[in-house]
């Protein structure tokens, strides 16, 4: 399967949609909407990002087309509803009531274009006593209960980057809402919609396997205290000689087997079954981790089935063998990166272009989707 090029392609090749620029899940969610093969084009503000990222490497703009427009001057709401009159989806970030005042709000946009499906990203949604207020993903994981389950025992909870709120309670939750509801627009009698996507929405539904245990009495309102949160020793991960980290997983008793024969401990090793051995089990593990590196311990571990992984940073994980062998990241334009996901048998998904440039496709765009009227705005507007 080609994972780099410059032909259009993937399941959703033919669709429209415009992205209003904003920061973190809605630029995420409009990315995977364009490397699945929608012509996405993103209506940047003039100054750039409040992030001040460079636009070269904000690979969250890549396989998507640019248009710079101003929508607090005048004229600008009427470009973009010229966009959204010609668009299947159109995303939007801002906290309720923005668009409304800027003049793109689902109303207006909705008149131009019933079957269109607006999709709203915000950490809080659109309505609540906490709507109006400011936010990261830190708060809304933090709300939603979903923070409280991550760090050790005893210890503070750990932040996991902005990943578990962000782009996995937000933009993949708005991704599936705007398909879903496409899918219903495109039905002989369907309609636009609006879909509210909010992280502390889809955060909190992400634990919902995690809320059936609670009720079960199988999993303790404890942080590092189950068998899936690292207060189980045989899941977790563990220091080695050089101070790198190898991921054990071995829950199934086959697994654990084979784990603790690797390991050397088979003999020795406490009842697994019983929790108040768990940490003189833990110890054990770690002393016998920290006696050989993570590439011995690799070695060991790698071509059985025991569970275990060595812990791989950013700048290595591209060049691990399994990885390579799928291409799982990938290069294009000097940027490595990982390469669109999930995979299609028919419809195959590549990286087409490198991170969109603010106003670039503007004359492109225009002649493309009939909108004489997007003229060439403000520095960094090319043809």
């Amino acid at each position: 399967m080609s994972t780099t090029g410059h032909r259009p392609g993937g399941p959703l090749a033919g669709v429209r949609v415009v992205e209003l620029a904003g920061i973190g899940p809605g630029p995420f969610a409009a990315m995977l909407l364009a490397d699945l093969g929608a012509d996405v084009v993103r209506v940047d503000r003039p100054g750039g990002s409040v992030l001040g990222i460079d636009p070269a490497y904000d690979l969250t703009n890549r396989n998507k087309r640019s248009v710079l427009v101003d929508l607090k001057a005048e004229g600008g709401a009427e470009q973009v509803l010229e966009l959204a009159g010609r668009a299947d989806i159109l995303i939007e970030g801002y906290r309720p009531g923005v668009a409304e005042r800027l003049g793109v709000g689902p109303d207006a946009c909705m008149e131009r274009n019933p079957r269109l499906v607006y999709g709203r990203m915000t950490g809080w949604g659109q309505d609540g006593p906490l709507a109006g207020r400011a936010g990261h993903d830190v708060a809304y994981i933090a709300l939603s209960g979903t923070l409280s389950m991550i760090g050790r025992a005893g210890g503070p909870p750990v932040v996991p980057a902005n990943l578990l709120g962000d782009y996995a309670g937000g933009s993949l939750y708005l991704v599936v809402g705007v398909l879903a509801a496409l899918q219903h627009a495109r039905t002989p009698d369907g309609t636009g919609q609006v879909v509210d996507a909010a992280v502390v929405d889809g955060s909190a539904h992400l634990a919902t396997m995690i809320h059936g245990m609670l009720a079960a009495g199988t999993w303790q309102d404890r942080r590092g205290t189950n068998i899936l949160d690292g207060g189980c020793p045989f899941y977790g991960t563990y220091e080695t000689s050089d101070g790198g980290y190898m991921a054990v997983g071995p829950l199934e008793p086959r697994f654990y087997e084979e784990f603790t024969a690797l390991l050397g401990i088979g003999e020795e090793a406490p009842d697994r079954s019983d929790p108040g051995r768990w940490p003189e089990l833990r110890d054990l593990v770690a002393a016998r981790f920290a006696s050989r590196t993570r590439a011995e311990w690799t070695e060991v571990f790698e071509p059985t089935d025991a569970c275990v992984a060595p812990v791989l940073s950013l700048r290595e994980a591209p060049s691990h063998p399994h990885l390579a062998a799928r291409s799982t990241y990938v290069e294009h334009d000097g940027l490595t990166q990982p390469a669109p996901a999930p995979r299609f048998s028919a419809t195959p998904v590549s990286v087409r272009r490198g991170p969109a440039r603010p106003g670039a496709d503007t004359e492109a765009i225009a002649e493309e989707w009939g909108v004489p009227g997007l003229v060439p705005t403000g520095e960094g507007a090319a043809g």
